[in-house]
């Protein structure tokens, strides 16, 4: 493993341990909405404090910066690490354990090296650069699934403006291709799920660069390919990604594109009434 990815998962598995630790007490908390922000920002700000402590004290004039994190070290750094401590806090805080730690190096704003932990399940998904994605020291890749409408994808509620229609269109079959979609909550964990073939493809829009950068490594060291919403490689710009096999690739993109017409025309049809 590279000395720089053996760091990042040393810090991922510190913060983990804080994030397990703090898990046990949920059930203490009462309904008290300030009460749990308080204690979900205490601890955000534990994670992050040992994750970064623990990636500055090898690598001082590195860049560091994520969801929680402002942007420290030096201007215009060559190597920056995108982190985020603790990816869904709103499945974190209901008990519910889907959530994880994400960790990305890049240079020049290439991906590296990447880190998605998961604490409740101990699991461990690592990518370096051409060196392929890894599940507890285990070489994983994309599921081989040829057929569209036995797929199973993953995608976020909040974050796609069409989903009602995508779920109207397989609800009622008026798409017999429709695959079933699942919403996990945690972003990282629906890429980690494509790469070691739990989901066969992941679709959101608006999403941040800490999102994604450790994610999508994961995701082509796999096996698994990245587009736009369009099949074209503005994702990290724009946020919207779809991430899938090779064979269900294709298939996603023209369902996407599907839906956003659908939704055009009943915003058409709404506006001329």
């Amino acid at each position: 493993m590279h000395p720089m990815l053996n760091i990042a998962v040393k810090a991922a598995r510190r913060a983990g341990k804080i994030i397990n630790q703090a898990s046990l007490n949920l059930e203490r908390m009462n309904s008290n909405t300030k009460f749990k922000q308080n204690y979900l920002v205490e601890i955000n700000v534990a994670a992050e404090k040992i994750i970064l402590e623990t990636l500055q004290a090898s690598y001082p004039n590195h860049a560091f910066w994520g969801e929680e994190i402002n942007y420290q070290g030096p201007k215009k750094a060559e190597f920056q690490w995108i982190i985020d401590s603790l990816d869904n806090t709103t499945n974190f805080i209901y008990g519910l354990p889907v959530y994880a730690i994400s960790i990305a190096l890049t240079k020049n704003r290439q991906t590296l090296q990447s880190v998605i932990y998961d604490p409740s399940r101990n699991e461990l998904f690592t990518a370096g650069k051409g060196n392929g994605t890894f599940l507890n020291n285990r070489r994983i890749r994309v599921s081989g699934r040829s057929y569209f409408n036995e797929s199973l994808l993953g995608t976020n509620h909040s974050n796609i403006i069409n989903y009602s229609s995508l779920c109207s269109m397989q609800q009622n079959k008026m798409n017999p291709e429709c695959p079933y979609i699942r919403c996990l909550g945690s972003v990282v964990l629906n890429l980690a799920y494509v790469a070691c073939g739990r989901l066969d493809g992941f679709f959101c829009q608006g999403l941040k660069s800490w999102n994604l950068n450790a994610g999508s490594l994961i995701v082509q060291e796999a096996g698994g390919l990245i587009s736009d919403f369009s099949g074209n490689q503005t994702w990290m710009k724009s946020g919207n990604i779809l991430a899938a096999t090779p064979k269900i690739l294709n298939n996603m993109i023209r369902l996407i594109e599907n839906s956003h017409h659908v939704s055009q025309k009943n915003v058409e049809k709404s506006t001329k009434n």
